[in-house]
């Protein structure tokens, strides 16, 4: 976490301000914590083949959506009564778009889940496992690392996550691949392949959620919006 002296957040005249903020930042961090534990128990569900934690996930994604709902009406309560200029306004803003990258995070780790359910109950898919642990690390790492970004207001890990985004792209496209293969030459067990592919498509989905935070992270830092924008020119923006 930021010292006081380094978060720029947290200079304000107002005391009562600079508690709103950072309770903002704090609530913010807890549910991508919440998100996190949510994917990775999802992940670790489906590969053991077990139901029953698949579906507490699935029970415990409400509280993903309620926490979003509170984060949201914290930080328009804020833009209301402070009424943030500049570096303030482009947190709370930031807040307000990086708490719906966490919902849909959420999201597919309860899509996840149902997956973990379905293959539970129709037996495990014969090949994939390896390539949602090894995608699902990855991945895991990417939304750690953005959120960890995010509490030390670091763009340059930020412009990290963003590169690295490309090669879960890859990865997927590559476990795709073999997948898709495997099904063409034995097609006995297309209904569970198809199962596990979604899990994949889940999880490279995450990845883009992490980097949407780490794009935010940046406009938070630096002022400038690098979304939609090739990571050449992100590089010039963290540089400044």
């Amino acid at each position: 976490m930021p010292t006081k002296k380094d978060d720029v957040y947290g200079d304000h005249i107002s005391h009562k301000f600079n508690d709103e903020l950072m309770e903002l930042k704090t609530e913010f961090l807890k549910m991508g914590g919440m998100v996190e534990a949510q994917l990775e128990r999802a992940i670790e569900a489906l590969v053991d083949g077990d139901g029953y934690a698949a579906d507490e996930i699935r029970a415990n994604d409400k509280k993903v959506d309620q926490m979003e709902i509170e984060i949201d009406e914290e930080a328009t309560l804020i833009i209301a009564r402070r009424q943030p200029t500049a570096r303030d306004l482009r947190l709370v803003i930031s807040v307000i778009k990086m708490v719906a990258d966490l919902e849909r995070v959420g999201d597919e780790a309860k899509k996840i889940a149902k997956l973990a359910i379905n293959l539970s109950e129709e037996g495990h898919a014969p090949r994939g496992y390896v390539e949602v642990r090894h995608i699902g690390s990855h991945v895991l790492a990417l939304l750690h690392d953005a959120l960890d970004a995010f509490a030390r207001l670091d763009s340059e890990q930020a412009l990290r996550i963003m590169k690295e985004d490309k090669r879960v792209d890859e990865e997927y496209q590559a476990a795709a691949r073999t997948l898709l293969t495997f099904m063409m030459e034995d097609t006995r067990n297309i209904s569970r392949c198809m199962s596990v592919m979604w899990v994949l498509r889940a999880l490279e989905r995450v990845g883009d959620h992490a980097c949407n935070i780490a794009e935010n992270v940046i406009f938070m830092v630096k002022g400038e919006d690098v979304r939609h924008t090739p990571v050449e020119e992100a590089e010039k923006v963290v540089g400044r």
